[in-house]
């Protein structure tokens, strides 16, 4: 039951269907139109390699089958997210979206609904979000469905660096400084004096906390004030 597989069922076995939970009288299995002979274990098997996180589950949302790919949202097998509710797996964003996932349940109808919701990774416990799609599933005439939930994991991307605030002259300084430009020849291009150009490197070593012009000019490239794929050397 807490093997690898999406059912949590051996291979040798996967393709009984005895304890198979029911609906109405109707053996509800998650295999759906695939559920009789060999067709079982292809869906099976499909479920297991689909890289998408899904589960199957019944319409109040216990999950009867999770693949590997959902499980590891929860850094286990998928043997043991059955029977969970999918409530007590994800939170809903907004409960409006829920409610009318509900109500057209209540009324028979069978179309695909995004909820958006977050939960906790269990390798760090940092809170994650993204967007369930649940898509009522199976014969027309078993009523509730099932519900086939198909989760889109929202990646957050890193945040950019941030850059450092380097004034367009600051900037100029530091890309002739890069070049190996002296201080007078920095200061005869940008029209100040020796003085001038030390006045701003001075300031630029204070604000970073740094100690002389090499310094400078590599801490200008860890902020991000010099762009680190051209030369000769320019401003990011």
């Amino acid at each position: 039951m807490d093997n690898g597989t999406a059912d949590g069922a051996s291979n040798g076995d996967s393709a009984h269907t005895d304890d198979a939970p029911c609906v109405n009288g109707h053996a509800e299995d998650p295999a759906g139109p695939y559920a009789g002979g060999p067709w079982r274990n292809y869906f099976l098997i499909l479920l297991d390699r689909i890289p998408t996180p899904i589960a199957v589950c019944r319409a109040y949302g216990e999950v009867l089958i999770a693949n590997p790919a959902m499980a590891a949202q929860w850094g286990t097998v998928p043997g043991q997210l059955r029977g969970r509710n999918l409530l007590d797996l994800f939170e809903p964003r907004a409960k409006a979206q829920l409610d009318r996932l509900i109500d057209a349940l209540r009324l028979g109808r069978r179309s695909r609904y995004p909820i958006e919701v977050r939960w906790r990774d269990a390798t760090d416990g940092t809170e994650r979000e993204g967007e369930l799609t649940i898509d009522p599933v199976g014969d027309p005439s078993v009523n509730p469905p099932a519900l086939l939930a198909l989760l889109r994991v929202r990646e957050s991307a890193p945040q950019p660096a941030p850059r450092a605030a380097a004034s367009p002259v600051e900037a100029r300084i530091l890309t002739l400084a890069a070049g190996g430009a002296t201080t007078a020849s920095i200061g005869t291009a940008l029209g100040l004096t020796v003085d001038g150009v030390n006045y701003h490197l001075t300031r630029l070593a204070r604000r970073w906390r740094v100690q002389g012009r090499t310094a400078l000019v590599a801490r200008a490239y860890v902020l991000g004030v010099l762009s680190p794929d051209s030369w000769p050397p320019a401003p990011a």
